[in-house]
């Protein structure tokens, strides 16, 4: 199955170092990150796991949970986060998914059906597919996907960015333009004519083009 904005993220039952989880009941009534990575113990990934750690705050203010996973046993993802909170200063208090029998990188599309059944032997050279960034909301669709190789670190701010755009958007009816930062002006998509557009936005807009409108942020 292809996987695109919009498509049902697949369900998973998986353990992690938060325990065994059943993906879309542990997502509940909230939005999620899906984050992943091609192995334990690279440097890469280690920076990555701790920065998303200090910004566990963050995401719990977007109603946000958030998941890693490592093509690896929980068993060495454990053994991992002390490095991690040693590098970064943060604790991963958030579950990383033991994906030893490469089900879930399978799944979601970032290794391909023939890689076997099993992580033992593979290295992150050869998981270096698995560094992909899910959203997904409480419907469980997925709403965006960014793709990384592995040896650029992401942008987990800009992931943060992305998400409040995101949620802004389908909120509110509107989307955001280039470099849009929160509190930033907005447009008024295309979809909405003229005259439903006063009646939702009465304080009026700016035209830039006919299908160019700006407007402030709606408040919540």
């Amino acid at each position: 199955m292809t996987l695109s904005i919009g498509s049902v993220a697949p369900d998973f039952t998986a353990d992690t170092t938060k325990g065994q989880i059943s993906f879309h009941d542990w997502i509940g009534d909230q939005w999620a990150i899906l984050f992943s990575h091609p192995k334990a113990f690279t440097p890469v990934c280690t920076t990555e796991l701790g920065y998303m750690a200090g910004l566990k705050d963050e995401f719990a203010k977007r109603n946000t949970k958030i998941i890693g996973l490592s093509v690896d046993a929980t068993d060495d993802n454990a053994r991992w986060l002390p490095d991690i909170e040693e590098v970064s200063g943060n604790k991963v208090d958030y579950p990383v998914i033991g994906d030893s029998d490469l089900n879930v990188a399978k799944l979601y599309n970032m290794l391909p059906a023939d890689s076997g059944d099993s992580a033992s032997g593979r290295t992150a050279a050869n998981n270096a597919t698995v560094r992909t960034v899910y959203i997904i909301g409480p419907d469980k669709k997925i709403r965006a996907m960014l793709l990384y190789p592995m040896s650029s670190g992401r942008n987990f701010d800009e992931v943060l960015r992305l998400l409040d755009s995101v949620q802004l958007t389908e909120k509110q009816g509107v989307a955001t333009p280039v470099n849009w930062k929160p509190g930033e002006d907005c447009i008024i998509p295309p979809s909405v004519s003229d005259e439903d557009a006063k009646a939702k936005y009465p304080g009026g807009w700016e035209t830039l083009k006919p299908y160019l409108r700006r407007i402030p942020q709606p408040a919540d």
